[in-house]
């Protein structure tokens, strides 16, 4: 319980009416969720509109409301708080009801495209690897110290964020690392959030369903470096085109990190093998169990993020180099014929390119490369037909197929991603829209040597049908396939 002054004092564009010392038993944006006791915080979203709920939430049990728009009639036995961004908001009470608790940890934010999920889960691993009681929220899953939660987010709603905090404080951590999606800081999801430091990977093509035009993405993710307090730092990567745009108006410590330029951290490529690479971290070799160039730019990040949160260098490469690969990124099955398939969750342009770039700079030429890729449904089709075009360069096979159509037509998908296959490279591309069959068909195709890449699930363990979510997981077809089992 927190009393309702307490959960509103100090915040500011506020207009308060209604007897507000009272106990609030809980915070809810989600009418379905108030019980008696409860704040209420109507916002406005991109489906419903959650004034429309308020006299809901009140015949629930809720004693105070946060709206932007006061209803015609206003229940005299309730509080009633009006603001101008109720998202907002809702962050800021949600932090107070739980006790600030992001205020008592080193709390740590990764945003870009690709390798959030990477770098945050690296991050928890290291730090816990440094003896540190340490949370996680991310895409594949939520970590309260070694408690697994499950995800349903890249980035989760603004309640279940301060209480998933509030459970870590509890619990003892010290450290919490968490992705941060475009979405969600546009949502205002971050709201009440005090971090202390932000990581920036790297910028492109995806959510233009959303966010319509590339600017208003990039400007999305700037916001949350423009957040950042003069006592946090900013992380960027310099060799991405928009990686100094995000330092332009921050008030935190601006670093940078590189892989071809000066900057405050650096890495370079010295070998490239199937099972790892060796790495010049600035200036000092470290063997890793990751392998790409953009694998080595997320460990930069990662070393990068521990040195500014002050842990010794080389302790932090000495742990480095026994950090392991995430599920599902760039995760290695061999057949007992001595066919690799490589299950990777790349499902932007970007992400597919980098890859098989990888996977091209350490194959021979010598076996035949293919690539089984699909694209989602109900999400941004432009970056389709790159998808496919990307795949068609870089393969000497390709077989489209589904991702997650949700309730799209596959072959519709398919279509739009053959649109991005040239006219001389279309003899090499299959379209099979029954995901398993299409892995089945790769499979039977390739020789001892040969690889496999199968991009744009990684560990995602269903399949979205119609709506409906079935069990599949691209790592279990393909074990069951090679007749393997366990980890390869």
């Amino acid at each position: 319980m927190k009393n309702l002054n307490e959960i509103l004092s100090g915040l500011s564009g506020l207009e308060v009416s209604g007897f507000t010392d009272i106990p609030v038993a809980g915070v809810a944006f989600d009418s379905r969720k108030v019980k008696p006791g409860f704040l209420f915080v109507a916002v406005p979203g991109t489906q419903v509109d959650g004034h429309q709920f308020i006299e809901s939430a009140i015949a629930d049990g809720a004693v105070a409301i946060v709206c932007e728009r006061l209803p015609e009639k206003q229940n005299s036995d309730v509080a009633w708080i009006q603001c101008e961004n109720s998202a907002r908001v809702l962050g800021e009470v949600a932090s107070r009801f739980y006790g600030e608790p992001s205020a008592q940890m080193k709390v740590v934010g990764v945003t870009g495209t690709n390798g959030k999920t990477t770098i945050a889960t690296l991050l928890y691993q290291l730090f816990g690897m440094l003896g540190y009681k340490t949370g996680l929220l991310s895409t594949i899953c939520n970590y309260v110290g070694d408690e697994k939660r499950p995800s349903t987010h890249t980035t989760p709603d603004p309640v279940q964020i301060h209480e998933l905090m509030a459970e870590m404080v509890e619990a003892g951590c010290n450290y919490c690392f968490m992705e941060v999606s475009s979405h969600a800081i546009h949502q205002q999801r971050i709201a009440g959030i005090q971090f202390d430091g932000g990581i920036f990977t790297n910028l492109t093509h995806d959510h233009l369903d959303y966010h319509k035009t590339f600017i208003e993405y990039r400007n999305a993710k700037k916001m949350f470096f423009d957040g950042l307090s003069k006592e946090a730092f900013a992380l960027t990567n310099a060799d991405d085109k928009n990686g100094m745009v995000m330092l332009q108006n921050t008030d935190a410590q601006k670093l940078t990190y590189s892989m071809r330029s000066l900057a405050d951290f650096r890495v370079k490529v010295l070998e490239s093998h199937f099972d790892g690479m060796l790495l010049s971290v600035d200036g000092t070799e470290v063997w890793s169990h990751f392998i790409g160039n953009f694998n080595a730019m997320n460990l930069l990040a990662v070393y990068g993020t521990a040195v500014s949160l002050g842990a010794g260098k080389e302790e932090v490469l000495q742990q480095m180099s026994l950090l392991k690969p995430v599920d599902g990124r760039f995760e290695i099955i061999r057949s007992p014929l001595g066919v690799f398939a490589i299950v990777d969750y790349a499902h932007t342009p970007d992400a597919l390119k980098n890859v098989l770039s990888s996977i091209n700079e350490i194959r021979t030429r010598n076996e035949t490369l293919f690539t089984v890729v699909g694209a989602g449904g109900n999400r941004d089709k432009t970056k389709r037909p790159e998808m496919a075009q990307e795949a068609a360069s870089a393969s000497d096979r390709v077989i489209l197929t589904a991702d997650n159509p949700r309730s799209e037509d596959p072959e519709a998908i398919i279509a739009d991603m053959m649109n991005g296959v040239e006219a001389h490279q279309r003899n090499k591309v299959l379209a099979i829209s029954n995901r398993k069959e299409a892995i089945r068909t790769a499979a039977m195709m390739a020789r001892p040597g040969d690889i496999i890449l199968v991009a744009g699930k990684g560990h995602e363990t269903y399949q979205e049908i119609k709506g409906v979510k079935h069990h599949f997981d691209d790592r279990e077809v393909i074990r069951e396939i090679f007749g393997v089992t366990g980890q390869n």
